[in-house]
């Protein structure tokens, strides 16, 4: 089920609690947000739709990804300036990304997971774990 996008900073900003099996249908909902801002939005995590819960989506290869309680565990030592853009806010913001990064997460079915994503895939998973810990770019 497609949620409204969340604007409010003081919310944005709380850190996310870890997820577990109960958040399931909050993940769901959060892919099905994605898939409905897809010309739009190349990622969300779960507290944009309301849910202080640890749980990310994005595309990859124009799939739709879930990770629960996602963790960059390692990076490159390449980094590199860029803008982004973010549904939650206006307007445009400079950060600095790594071009790629190893994440260990939980996929739908709980089961543990780790990959590794370079370039702009790399860069929204990084935006979106920045939303998990409260960071606003």
């Amino acid at each position: 089920m497609e949620r409204p996008i969340i604007r409010d900073t003081m919310l944005l900003m709380k850190k996310a609690a870890p997820a577990g099996k109960e958040d399931i249908p909050a993940a769901i909902d959060l892919r099905d947000t994605l898939l409905a801002h897809s010309a739009d939005c190349a990622g969300l995590a779960a507290n944009m739709i309301g849910v202080n819960k640890s749980i990310i989506a994005f595309f990859a290869a124009g799939v739709p990804v879930v990770m629960l309680n996602p963790r960059i565990t390692a990076h490159s030592a390449e980094s590199f300036e860029t803008e982004e853009g973010c549904l939650s806010l206006s307007g445009v913001r400079r950060t600095v990304r790594y071009r790629q990064i190893t994440v260990e997460y939980q996929d739908l079915l709980m089961k543990k997971r780790r990959a590794v994503y370079s370039g702009y895939t790399a860069q929204v998973i990084q935006h979106e774990t920045d939303h998990l810990n409260g960071i606003l770019i």
